[in-house]
């Protein structure tokens, strides 16, 4: 069976579990990205990427971790830190982070790209979609626009997290996000 590589930008294993299955199931190959700059403070950040990395060898999915570009992020978002959960905060932020994954698409040579960020409940998918779409379209490139939480993936992924006693954040990452 010839797979197609297709980027699959993540934020943690938990939410990567069900994306990880669903993307070989439709036969594609995933090639986990890890961008995540907003990830706040420190510690948090390496408790996601080191049970990324752990589950990420149990599966054998490549796993790219790129540089963290804190500044950038917060220069990105000045001025939206007292936006409210799912406001222009966080669409600005998924803009940034999925503006990373469609470079690192590009140069790589693949054709594909998607993000696990649609597994969750707590965001918009229809938001992610259309700033992945617009980037996609800017650099000729295909987004796998599946949103993830659909037929029961949240509840797939949290099955998959249980098993796997991943550790499991309680807030989507930045420091923003931590108390709301």
């Amino acid at each position: 069976m010839n797979k197609n590589k297709v980027l699959l930008h993540t934020c943690c294993a938990t939410c990567s579990a069900y994306p990880i299955e669903k993307l070989r199931e439709m036969e594609y190959e995933p090639v986990l990205y890890f961008f995540n700059p907003n990830i706040f403070p420190p510690e948090e950040f390496e408790k996601r990427l080191n049970e990324l990395i752990r589950y990420s060898k149990k599966k054998d999915v490549e796993l790219i971790v790129d540089r963290q570009d804190s500044e950038g992020w917060y220069n990105c978002i000045a001025g939206l830190e007292n936006e409210p959960e799912k406001g222009k905060r966080c669409s600005r932020c998924f803009e940034y982070r999925l503006l990373f994954t469609v470079l690192k698409t590009f140069k790589l040579e693949y054709k594909y790209f998607t993000t696990t960020l649609t597994v969750s409940p707590h965001k918009q998918s229809n938001v992610i979609f259309n700033i992945a779409r617009e980037l996609a379209k800017k650099y000729e490139l295909t987004f796998l626009d599946i949103d993830f939480k659909k037929q029961d993936g949240f509840l797939k992924t949290l099955k998959i997290a249980k098993e796997e006693n991943f550790y499991r954040q309680s807030y989507c990452g930045c420091e923003f996000s931590m108390f709301s």
